[in-house]
């Protein structure tokens, strides 16, 4: 509920915004930086995870078994992440370890210390993770198939580096890019839960006293990625299933057909009841996992179906998971299932109001994408107005046969997939 939702915006370009949840014990504490893998140059690909990870190795006040332990005190979980266009830290916390829990991030996000041999030890962490990916089928397809799909563009590399990127990164560079762009002006601060705006805004002047305002937030105008339509078959036979991703082209982040989007995949394969789960495991028991998801960016989007099946079944699901994008794309859906899909999504949105992590997210994700708070009535309105013209003119526009684009990891080594079993346009 926007009503209730303050902000505050500092000469220094810090935002504050916080959420407060009468009646609950706990509070959440996020710093949000709007940097991500895709603002990297390409000699520094992976930079970004690679602060997010060496922030966690110590500052100037404390060292890293002090982080620990302080962490650990404080009774939340500090959460860190990194995604193509943000970089996020987050703790949840009963509400009178708020001010602790706010020293202890912002310490660590103000006054690295980027010791070389600390950086060091953490460059084999990252690349022992790297292998842990290779180690997962779901993840490594991902990755080889994003490359594809975003070919030549940022989106398409992997948010941690390479090997050779992050074995040249030093204390140097961690803290030249640190000081270009981890500063105030690309931060937004969101807390929600019992939790007191002018407190939360007193802790921030005070930590962020004397940063930098010349920090420049990353365009991304410049950068919209051209998308491909490939078809990539990886063999691994010493796989026991194969895992395959069919894709196209959506909608942004920011277009107003988000709410469409979401829905349309939702009915193709977001839960249970939708219609690849009932076609590919209910009735014919083809997957174990099998579903569908849109992703969105600042300023593209991704329709996505993945599944793990068993090597000589990949075509058959492949069929079956064609013919619902191309029933969709010529005749739309049931008013039953859009109504089904907008009851699981508006559930969805009203349990989350019960989660200070999520409101604080929401918060973040509203302020860096929309630059603005949407409140949880306008959303619901919003989704509610989706109409089956709505929905069926999006699969229309995206689910097209030259927008296609195809990616199979396993024991394939008989298997071909020709355009054809990919047309979508009657």
């Amino acid at each position: 509920m926007v009503d209730n939702i303050q902000v505050t915006r500092l000469a220094n370009g810090l935002t504050i915004l916080t959420d407060p949840m009468p009646g609950v014990r706990s509070a959440t504490l996020g710093f949000f930086f709007r940097v991500g893998s895709r603002h990297e140059p390409a000699e520094l690909n992976g930079i970004s995870h690679f602060i997010e990870h060496t922030v966690f190795k110590g500052t100037n006040r404390r060292s890293a078994l002090d982080i620990a332990i302080e962490q650990d005190r404080l009774g939340g979980n500090l959460d860190a992440f990194t995604t193509h266009e943000e970089t996020g830290f987050a703790i949840k916390v009963i509400d009178d370890q708020l001010p602790r829990a706010f020293d202890l991030i912002a310490d660590m996000l103000v006054n690295p210390r980027f010791d070389d041999a600390d950086l060091k030890s953490e460059q084999r962490v990252i690349l022992e993770e790297m292998k842990m990916v290779e180690d997962s089928p779901e993840e490594y397809l991902g990755e080889i198939f994003s490359e594809a799909f975003f070919p030549k563009h940022p989106l398409g590399l992997n948010i941690a580096g390479t090997p050779k990127t992050v074995k040249s990164f030093n204390s140097k560079l961690a803290r030249q890019y640190h000081r270009d762009v981890y500063g105030a002006t690309n931060l937004v601060i969101a807390a929600a839960g019992n939790v007191r705006h002018d407190d939360v805004v007193a802790l921030a002047e005070v930590a962020f006293d004397g940063q930098p305002v010349e920090n420049q937030i990353p365009k991304t105008e410049d950068q919209r990625p051209a998308l491909a339509a490939p078809i990539l078959i990886k063999q691994n036979q010493n796989l026991e299933q194969a895992h395959l991703i069919i894709a196209t082209s959506l909608v942004s982040a920011t277009d107003e057909r988000r709410y469409a989007a979401d829905l349309l995949a939702n009915i193709i394969g977001g839960g249970t009841s939708s219609r690849l789960w009932q076609k590919v495991r209910e009735e014919r028991g083809l997957a174990y996992s099998v579903g569908a998801s849109a992703i969105s960016y600042q300023d593209c989007g991704l329709f996505s179906i993945f599944a793990g099946t068993s090597p000589e079944q990949v075509e058959e699901v492949v069929d079956l998971s064609i013919a619902e994008m191309r029933d969709v794309a010529a005749k739309g859906v049931t008013a039953d299932e859009l109504d089904l899909a907008k009851q699981q999504t508006r559930a969805s949105l009203l349990l989350g109001l019960e989660d200070s992590a999520a409101r604080a997210a929401t918060l973040a994700q509203s302020e860096m994408t929309h630059g603005r708070q949407i409140s949880i009535e306008e959303s619901l309105e919003k989704l509610s107005a989706v109409s089956l013209d709505d929905i069926h003119t999006l699969a229309h526009e995206h689910f097209r046969t030259e927008n296609m684009a195809f990616a199979a990891l396993g024991d394939l080594k008989w298997l071909t997939i020709a355009r054809e079993r990919l047309e979508i346009a009657p």
